[in-house]
């Protein structure tokens, strides 16, 4: 089984930048793409941003401009970089594995915890 560990979250101000980090250990041959997606307290889970293993990008609207996501295939590591953090970034961020099907959708075969990213004002 695949398992994955975020780490890099904590408490940022407003404009300051953070870098996310996701360890993924296990048989992943399966797997073909790599996510991040948030959950803020009350609101439902959206993604923020995915990378295939083809290098492949995608990117929600909110973070676009922001928000970078790569990988780096030697460590089996995921990273996302966020600047410009704004209070809305708040939220729960899972790393998570999966498979594309078709050209935007997702199959998703395993999860992370979580890491509590918090941004004030």
């Amino acid at each position: 089984q695949v398992q994955l560990v975020e780490s890099g979250g904590g408490l940022v101000q407003a404009g300051g930048s953070l870098r996310l980090s996701c360890a993924a250990s296990g048989s992943i041959f399966s797997i073909n793409a790599m996510l991040w997606y948030r959950q803020a307290p009350g609101k439902q889970r959206e993604l923020v941003a995915t990378i295939t293993n083809g290098g492949s990008t995608y990117y929600a609207d909110s973070v676009k401009g922001r928000f970078t996501i790569s990988r780096d295939n030697a460590k089996n590591t995921v990273y996302l970089q966020m600047n410009s953090l704004k209070p809305e970034d708040t939220a729960v961020y899972y790393c998570a594995a999966g498979r594309t099907i078709g050209q935007s959708s997702y199959a998703i075969d395993y999860w992370g915890k979580g890491t509590l990213v918090t941004v004030s004002s």
